[in-house]
């Protein structure tokens, strides 16, 4: 017969915290019981800046953080996490295909090391004895401002304020923009009113002829 698993929520101000970092929901619950299990308070978010402010805001004793999240990448979190706190136990999870960045990203953080995703209860109890080793050294803080200068851009808009944004290249009229003989014909003048001239004075000088030749007995 099959034990039964006891989920607990722990809220002893005592128990070590865990904050889990993933957007993927069922990720986040099966360590979310994992943990509890473990009786680790626990804190997650979903994207990697939320989980650097969280990190700031509770110092927790180990985060458990997805390379492939939004807003900016565990891998970069990671360093973030470490600027802030060099004690920071960060256990990396990833897909078996990411296993080299993973790798990478584990040397580069100085993390603990890396779990293979889906992560199980067999999975963390195999690496465990690397989550209360020795913290490594994260050799990727010193290309952190390289990677990602937030602070160097905030100090440069308090001391000259906010950038300005470039402005758009407006290419200048053309002077002549068709070819003459491909610009718009301009409109004639009407020659209605000159034929109705002509006929009025065909018709008058007609007249002025018969006119002659009556007087004059011709007709």
């Amino acid at each position: 017969m099959l034990a039964m698993v006891r989920v607990t929520d722990v809220k002893d101000e005592e128990a070590p915290t865990v904050l889990l970092v993933d957007n993927n929901q069922m990720s986040l619950h099966r360590l979310t019981n994992i943990f509890r299990q473990r009786e680790f308070n626990v804190v997650t978010c979903e994207d990697g800046d939320k989980a650097v402010d969280e990190y700031i805001r509770i110092d927790p004793e180990l985060v458990v953080l997805a390379l492939d999240i939004p807003s900016m990448d565990g891998h970069l979190a990671a360093l973030e996490m470490r600027e802030h706190g060099k004690d920071c136990r960060i256990l990396f999870s990833a897909p078996k295909r990411q296993a080299q960045l993973a790798n990478d990203a584990t040397h580069s953080a100085g993390a603990i090391g890396w779990v293979e995703k889906p992560i199980t209860a067999s999975s963390i109890d195999s690496i465990w004895s690397l989550v209360l080793g020795p913290i490594p050294e994260a050799p990727g803080l010193q290309d952190l401002d390289t990677i990602h200068p937030v602070e160097e851009m905030i100090q440069v808009e308090k001391d000259e304020g906010p950038m300005p944004l470039p402005l758009p290249e407006i290419a200048p009229l053309p002077i002549n923009p068709l070819p003459i003989e491909e610009r718009a014909p301009q409109k004639k003048k009407s020659s209605k009113a000159k034929r109705l001239l002509i006929v009025l004075v065909m018709f008058t000088g007609m007249g002025a002829a018969g006119w002659y030749a009556w007087s004059n007995g011709l007709i």
